[in-house]
C-alpha cells in the first residue's frame, strides 16, 4: 500500500469542481459554436473541429479546476495529484493486473448484453475527414484526454474523497461519476464497463502512489479502442499507437512530477 501524506481536500470540492469544469467546457463549446456559425457552419450539425476544440476546452477546464479547487484548502503539491515516480516494475505489475480484469469483465458484460455497437466519437471528431483530423483526434484521445481525465479524477476527485470515507468507498463513487460523465459521447452500454475503469484506475493510483501508472493505463485503453475502431488500420499501427501514445503521456508528464529531496 501507498505511504503518503494525504491533502486536507474537503469532500465538498470534489462534486463542485467537476461540476466548473463542466460549466466551462458548455460555455467555451457556446463560444466556439458561436464563432463556427458566424463563418457559416451549422449549428445544429456542427463541423467536426468544432467538436475538437469543444473537447479540448473541456479537457483544459477538468486540470484547471482541479488546481483552483484543491488550492482553496491546501497548497499545491504535484505528489498530492499523484506526481510523483514510482517502482517500475510493481506498477507494471498493477497495471497489468487492472488492465487484465477490467478486458476480462469487459468481454463478459459485452457477450451477455450482446454489445454490437462501436464507438463514434473518433469520427465524430474528425478522423474520417483528414489526415489532419485523423492525428488531432488521436492525439486528443490518446494523450490529452487520459492526462486530464486522471488529473481531475485520480489526482483530485478520489483524493478528495478518501479522507471522507476511504480508499474503497471513493474508488466506487469515482468509478461511478466516471462512466456517468461519459453520457452522450459514448454508447449507454459502454458506461458500465467506463465505470469498472475508472474504479480500477482508482484502486491502481491508491496501490501505487502514483498517477503515472493511472494515466498509462488510460493512455493504452484509449490507444486500443481508437485502433479497433478505425477499419482500415493494421495490427502493428495500433500496436505502434499503443507505444507512442503511452510514451508521449509519461514524457509529457516529467517535467512536472515532485522532486525527490536530495541527500543531505
Amino acid at each position: 500500500m501507498e505511504d503518503e501524506t494525504l491533502p486536507y481536500w474537503q469532500p465538498w470540492t470534489a462534486p463542485v469542481a467537476l461540476i466548473a469544469a463542466f460549466a466551462i467546457a458548455i460555455v467555451g463549446g457556446l463560444i466556439i459554436g458561436a464563432v463556427a456559425s458566424a463563418f457559416g457552419a451549422s449549428i445544429s450539425n456542427p463541423p467536426a473541429v468544432v467538436n475538437l476544440l469543444s473537447t479540448v476546452v473541456q479537457d483544459g477546464a477538468f486540470i484547471a479546476c482541479a488546481l483552483i479547487f484543491a488550492r482553496t484548502t491546501e497548497r499545491l503539491r504535484p505528489g498530492f495529484f499523484g506526481l510523483r515516480r514510482t517502482p517500475f516494475w510493481p506498477a507494471v505489475g498493477w497495471i497489468a493486473l487492472a488492465a487484465l480484469t477490467f478486458y476480462v469483465l469487459s468481454a463478459i458484460w459485452a457477450q451477455l448484453i450482446n454489445i454490437k455497437e462501436t464507438d463514434q466519437l473518433p469520427s465524430d471528431l474528425g478522423t474520417k475527414d483528414s489526415v489532419v483530423g485523423l492525428i488531432s483526434v488521436c492525439i486528443l484521445v490518446t494523450v490529452i484526454a487520459p492526462i486530464a481525465e486522471e488529473f481531475l479524477f485520480r489526482g483530485f476527485f478520489f483524493g478528495a474523497l478518501r479522507r471522507w470515507r476511504g480508499p474503497w468507498p471513493a474508488a466506487v463513487v469515482t468509478g461511478i461519476v466516471f462512466g456517468a460523465i461519459h453520457v452522450g459521447s459514448a454508447p449507454a452500454l459502454f458506461l458500465a464497463p467506463l465505470a469498472l475503469l475508472g474504479f480500477l484506475l482508482c484502486l491502481l493510483r491508491w496501490r501505487t502512489g502514483s498517477l503515472l501508472p493511472c494515466v498509462a493505463l488510460h493512455s493504452l485503453n484509449n490507444a486500443i479502442a481508437f485502433g479497433v475502431n478505425e477499419a482500415n488500420w493494421n495490427t502493428w499501427q495500433t500496436v505502434l499507437l499503443i507505444i507512442g501514445s503511452v510514451t508521449t503521456v509519461l514524457l509529457v508528464l516529467r517535467p512536472f512530477l515532485e522532486r525527490e529531496p536530495r541527500p543531505v
